[in-house]
């Protein structure tokens, strides 16, 4: 039986610019359980962000509207939340850490009151044992002299330092739901290993789920056991992360894998050299008929340009948005 945490279903998020409409999010739907991380996967643009924000009620409006969808957390559509409902639930129930700490801390506010504010606005404590818990967590992750660091400002941290602070503002409340959003993007890869480390263990021991939206598929492989694959807007892929890294259907998900780094002897290409994707993502004001990936996909054939696949099953619980199951040389070459 799956304890259903969240549920996005046919989610729709269009910005209204003066250019046209953007389709930053374009019927998508995924689900997580309780306990469960997966990995939102895909290039900058691709609407992973923007998925999230949507959750959490942030879209900023005016551009962005939710055109269509529900966002069932559990058991509750958060669409049909008021302004004072949802910001109940952020901080309490559903938390989330943001891609650059430094422009999402509060520059003129000590760390100390950062932290421990969730506390005093979501569990009524006073300022004296606010202030206690704050230290409390900066210690648990491993904010040296946290004492100390309780008066200092986010300019005065290093940025692994900051993202330490993210994460305690973030896991203070004991949320049932983790929202990461590149949260190691502007670290070096000591600093991002231990940053994952952390965050894995929290999960662990306040058993969490964690949403983990990334462009990086090797941070998935250590941290997700369920990987949503998105382009343009939509979700074109999603795997359990075995299958995914073993089985991957869709050409983008083939692509992504391939450009990334291997260790000596397992290279994308012969050469050595890592491979790459042609072309660009296409405007999202563009109304495209087809798949909108046919234009940079070299197994792209009439049908992929003249008609949007929907998302079929390839096997289990592996799913793809792709018409390449239905072309009878790719069966033959025994990729299904």
């Amino acid at each position: 039986m799956h304890n259903r945490l969240l549920d996005i279903k046919n989610l729709s998020v269009h910005f209204h610019l003066p250019e046209g409409i953007a389709r930053a999010v374009d019927g998508v739907s995924f689900d997580l359980d309780a306990g469960e991380t997966i990995g939102l996967v895909g290039e900058s643009g691709c609407g992973k962000s923007v998925t999230a924000l949507s959750i959490l009620g942030l879209i900023p409006s005016p551009p962005g509207r939710i055109e269509a969808g529900q966002v069932i957390f559990n058991g509750q559509d958060l669409l049909d939340f008021d302004d004072e409902g949802l910001r109940k639930i952020r901080g309490r129930d559903i938390a989330m850490i943001f891609q650059e700490p430094m422009t999402s801390l509060n520059p003129v506010l000590p760390i100390g009151r950062q932290v421990a504010e969730p506390l005093m606005v979501h569990q009524g404590l006073g300022k004296s044992a606010a202030f206690e818990q704050a230290l409390k967590w900066l210690e648990f992750v491993r904010i040296p002299a946290a004492a100390k660091r309780l008066k200092d400002y986010p300019h005065q941290l290093s940025g692994g330092m900051r993202q330490r602070v993210m994460i305690a503002m973030a896991m203070v409340c004991g949320p049932r739901l983790l929202i990461a959003d590149e949260p190691t993007t502007a670290l070096d890869v000591t600093i991002q290993a231990q940053i994952l480390s952390l965050m894995n263990r929290l999960k662990e021991e306040l058993k969490m789920s964690m949403l983990l939206i990334t462009h990086d598929l090797g941070v998935v492989a250590q941290m997700a056991a369920r990987v949503v694959v998105m382009y343009a807007g939509q979700v074109v892929e999603a795997a359990n992360v075995t299958d995914l890294f073993d089985h991957p259907f869709h050409p983008y998900t083939r692509g992504l894998l391939k450009s990334m780094p291997r260790t000596a002897g397992r290279s994308a290409g012969r050469s050595g050299r890592l491979s790459e994707i042609p072309g660009t993502v296409p405007p999202l004001t563009d109304v495209i008929t087809g798949c909108k990936f046919a234009e940079r996909c070299a197994h792209a054939f009439d049908l992929c340009r003249r008609q949007s696949p929907e998302l079929i099953h390839i096997r289990d619980d592996h799913s793809a948005r792709c018409w390449l199951k239905e072309h009878p040389r790719y069966r033959r070459q025994d990729h299904v």
